[in-house]
C-alpha cells in the first residue's frame, strides 16, 4: 500500500476512534447522570413522611441554628435532613413571644417570633378545603394550606428552594393577644363568638377579617430565612400587568424569550432555567401570581430563584391556566434533571407522593381530592408541552444539562 493511502487510512481510523470514544463517553455520562437522578428520586420517596419529633439525635444545636446552617446559594435545605421533623415540630410547638403585623404585601399575615428568637410568618385560614375560588387565576385571599402543599411539592420535585412551612393551630386569645404589638392588637375584633383580626396590608379591610373557630385559628407558619442571607427582589420577566385590556409583551410576542435571553441575568448562569422550573412548579399548584421573585442579594444571577409566597395556589382544581407555562413553551428548554423527575412522577405517583408527604401535618388533610387529581392532570400537560418542543427542535436543544455540586460545609 502506498504511503499516501496509508496516511489516509490512518486518518479515517483516527476519526472513527475519536468519534466512537466521544460517543461512548457522552452516553456513559448521560446514563450516569440519569442513574443519579433516579437514585435521588428514590431517596426523596423514602423520606416523604416526616415524623414531627422534638428529638435532635445528631447535634446539640437548637432547631433554629440547624435550619439556618442549611441555607446555601442554591438550596434552602439539603436533600438529606434527619433533623427536619425536629425543626418543624419546633415551628408548631414553640411558645410565641411576640406577634406583629406582617411585612409589606397585599395579603393578611402576621409576623410571629417564637421562643429562641426565630421569626415565622403566620397566614390564617380563610377558606374551607373544598371552597373553589372563582374568577381570575390570581383571585381571592391567600390560602394557608397552599403554602403547606407547595413546600412539600418543592421537596418532591427536588428543587429545595421553598422555605419550610407547616400548619399550626393558635389560640388568638391566650397565645397572640397577650404578646401582640399595639398595631396588630388594634385590628382584633369579635364576630359572634369568634375572635378575628384583619391586620395591616394593601387589601386588609376591617370588613374582611380572618376569624378563628372561637379562639382557635388554623393557619400556616413559614420559617423566616436567616438575616445573613438578605433578599433581592426582581420583576418576573413573565409577570402580568394586572390591568384589564393591557397585555404584557410575553402575551403577544412569540419571540419574547429571545429578548429575555439577551438581558442579564438570563443571558448566562442558571437563572433562566430557574424561571422555567418555577413555571412548572407554579403551573402544578395553579399559581398565576408570581409577578416578582426573590434571590439572595449580590448573587450576579448565580443563586436560586427562591419559591416564596405560594399562597395564591390551589384555588380552582378545574382551572388549568396554561399561560403560567409561557417560559417553558416560549423558550423550549428544560433541565434534564427536572425532566427526569417529572417523568418519574407520572402515572399517579405525584398525587400519591404529595398525599403521603402532607399526611403528618397538623392541619391534614391539607388538600381536597380534586386538587390532588388536578396535579396529575397538569403534569401530563407539562410532559406534552416538552414533547412538542422536542418534536420541533430536538432533545439535544430542549434538554439542558445544568448540574451543580452543592456544599453544606
Amino acid at each position: 500500500m502506498k504511503l499516501k493511502q496509508r496516511v489516509v487510512l490512518l486518518a479515517i481510523l483516527l476519526v472513527i476512534f475519536i468519534f466512537t470514544k466521544v460517543f461512548l463517553i457522552d452516553n456513559l455520562d448521560t446514563s450516569a447522570a440519569n442513574r443519579e437522578d433516579q437514585r435521588a428520586f428514590q431517596r426523596v420517596m423514602a423520606s416523604l413522611h416526616v415524623e414531627l419529633d422534638p428529638r435532635l439525635d445528631h447535634t446539640l444545636q437548637s432547631p433554629w441554628e440547624i435550619a439556618a446552617q442549611w441555607v446555601v446559594p442554591r438550596e434552602v435545605y439539603p436533600e438529606e435532613t434527619p433533623e427536619l421533623g425536629a425543626v418543624m415540630h419546633a415551628m408548631i410547638t414553640k411558645k410565641i413571644i411576640k406577634a406583629d403585623v406582617g411585612y409589606k404585601g397585599t395579603q393578611l399575615k402576621a409576623l410571629l417570633i417564637l421562643e429562641g428568637g426565630q421569626k415565622v410568618v403566620f397566614k390564617p385560614k380563610r377558606y374551607a378545603r373544598d371552597y373553589v375560588v372563582e374568577g381570575e387565576p390570581y383571585a381571592g385571599y391567600d390560602r394557608h394550606n397552599a403554602e403547606v402543599a407547595a413546600f412539600h411539592l418543592d421537596r418532591i420535585l427536588g428543587f429545595r428552594r421553598a422555605p419550610l412551612v407547616v400548619g399550626r393551630f393558635v389560640n388568638l386569645r391566650t397565645e397572640i393577644k397577650p404578646v401582640a404589638t399595639e398595631q396588630l392588637l388594634g385590628t382584633f375584633m369579635t364576630v359572634g363568638n369568634n375572635t378575628c383580626f384583619y391586620g395591616k396590608c394593601y387589601y386588609c379591610r376591617e370588613t374582611e377579617p380572618a376569624c378563628a373557630d372561637g379562639d382557635i385559628m388554623e393557619g400556616s407558619v413559614t420559617l423566616w430565612l436567616p438575616d445573613v442571607w438578605p433578599l433581592q427582589k426582581h420583576r418576573h420577566p413573565w409577570g402580568r400587568t394586572y390591568r384589564e385590556g393591557k397585555l404584557a409583551r410575553w402575551e403577544y410576542d412569540e419571540s419574547y424569550c429571545d429578548a429575555v435571553k439577551k438581558t442579564s441575568p438570563y443571558d448566562s448562569g442558571p437563572r433562566l432555567l430557574d424561571i422555567i422550573d418555577t413555571a412548572i412548579f407554579d403551573y402544578l399548584i395553579g399559581n398565576a401570581d408570581r409577578h416578582h421573585y426573590e434571590s439572595f442579594q449580590d448573587d450576579e444571577g448565580a443563586s436560586m430563584l427562591i419559591l416564596l409566597d405560594n399562597a395564591k395556589s390551589f384555588g380552582n382544581p378545574a382551572l388549568d391556566e396554561r399561560s403560567i407555562l409561557a417560559p417553558l413553551y416560549q423558550c423550549c428548554i428544560i433541565r434534564v434533571s427536572t425532566w427526569n423527575r417529572l417523568n418519574y412522577l407520572k402515572n399517579g405517583v405525584l398525587k400519591s407522593a404529595l398525599k403521603t408527604a402532607m399526611s403528618h401535618d397538623p392541619i391534614s388533610p391539607v388538600l381536597s381530592d380534586p386538587h390532588l387529581d388536578a396535579l396529575d392532570q397538569r403534569l401530563l400537560s407539562i410532559l406534552a408541552t416538552v414533547k412538542q418542543c422536542t418534536d420541533q427542535f430536538g432533545p439535544d436543544v430542549v434538554l439542558v444539562e445544568d448540574r451543580m455540586t452543592l456544599s453544606h460545609l
